[in-house]
Order: C-alpha cells, then sequence, then structure tokens
C-alpha cells in the first residue's frame, strides 16, 4: 500500500509479473474501442493470449473491489476487443479482460467475473494463486517492503520510477540518487540480496559487489 499515492508504480508491478511468467507487456497504453478511445493500465500478450489489464490500487486497508468495478472493466474491454477482432495482427489469438489489485474483490466480484469470463487478480485471490503468491513465487517484491529505507527513500525511488528490489541489486548509483547516505547503502544492498535469495544470476556478479 506503500507504492501510492498515484496507481503508476502499481501498474509496472503489475506488469513485471506478467513478464515474469512469460508475458511481453506495455504499460499506459491508449488502444482504440469500436466506440471511443481507451487508456489500458496494461497491455500483456503471450503466444494466442491476449490480456487488457485494469489496475486497481488502493492505499487504504479493508478497501474491497465491488461488482461495479468488473462491470466497467468489462464493458471497456468489449469496446477493445471488438475493434481488435478486425486487425489482422489479431486473428487467431484469445483476447481476455484481467482486473488487478493491491486488496481483495467482493463476493458478487469474483461472481460477476467467473461468470462473464473476466479474469481477477487479488491479494488473496485466486486461492494459492493471487498477488502474494505469485510475489513470492517469482520474488518480484517491491522496493517498499525494504526495512533499510525509510519512506522518504522509498518514494525517491518510486518517483524515479524503481518499483522492483532486484532493480537495487549491486546498483548504488540508484541509492545514492535516492538519498540513501554512503554508510547505510551496504545495509540495503544486503537486505535485497537476503530478500532475493542471493539472486547473483541476475545481476552476473558476486556477493561482495
Amino acid at each position: 500500500m506503500e507504492l501510492g499515492p498515484s496507481g503508476f508504480p502499481f501498474e509496472k508491478f503489475v506488469a513485471e509479473i506478467l513478464k515474469g511468467e512469460g508475458y511481453t507487456t506495455k504499460v499506459g497504453q491508449f488502444v482504440q474501442g469500436r466506440c471511443i478511445m481507451h487508456e489500458v493500465d496494461v497491455i500483456a500478450e503471450k503466444g494466442n493470449l491476449y490480456y487488457m489489464v485494469e489496475c486497481k490500487y488502493h492505499n487504504q486497508a479493508g478497501k474491497f473491489n465491488d461488482v461495479q468495478i468488473p462491470l466497467y472493466v468489462q464493458s471497456r474491454f468489449k469496446d477493445v476487443e471488438e475493434q481488435w477482432l478486425k486487425a489482422d495482427i489479431h486473428k487467431g489469438k484469445t483476447h481476455r479482460g484481467l482486473v488487478a489489485t493491491n486488496t481483495r474483490f467482493s463476493t458478487a466480484a469474483i461472481q460477476y467475473g467467473t461468470c462473464i469470463g473476466l479474469d481477477l487478480l487479488g491479494w488473496d485471490y485466486p486461492a494459492n494463486n493471487g498477488l502474494k503468491d505469485k510475489v513470492d513465487a517469482l520474488k518480484l517484491y517491491p522496493v517498499t517492503c525494504l526495512t533499510s529505507l525509510t519512506l522518504i527513500e522509498k518514494r525517491r525511488l518510486l518517483d524515479k520510477n524503481i518499483v522492483l528490489c532486484k532493480e537495487l541489486y549491486n546498483n548504488r548509483q540508484l541509492l545514492d540518487e535516492a538519498g540513501v547516505k554512503p554508510s547505510r547503502i551496504s545495509s540495503v544492498i544486503q537486505e535485497v540480496k537476503q530478500l532475493c535469495n542471493e539472486l547473483n544470476s541476475l545481476s552476473g556478479n558476486g556477493k561482495n559487489s
């Protein structure tokens, strides 16, 4: 919930989760529907599957996404899909809508999404494959979970579009630019490495970098 106040860091975070699952992604796309132009938070593609993703970020605990959210997103998706189906590059592709949130969905929202074929991704939904499960499985932790950073330092990183801990892996310059004192940078990097289970393969460097 510290990813706010704007929703853009969460949009990038969702895009990175989908990338980790093998999708190619684009964030903040304007897409022409049959009736109007839509700003789509994330477009994700893998094989013949093409996703239009709407991200719903909340910075208040206990905030549920009620049924109006999937109703609204489904109407936008159908307008966009109708236009996509006319394009040659979309021939043979399966189009789906997805609502991703950092909180939870109401029972009615889940019932509607299930009935209409709109995919939902919440903090703990679907069961055993929700956002928290995907984060742990992919080791894609947001910088906001770092206890060695202050709130101001986290905000500076987010303002620079740095959302994931792995982006700080062995990157002292980003921490320096965020105003982290030199005496603390090593401890921050150490926490990043511990959190990411020493993923040295991502950086190609040794542990002492």
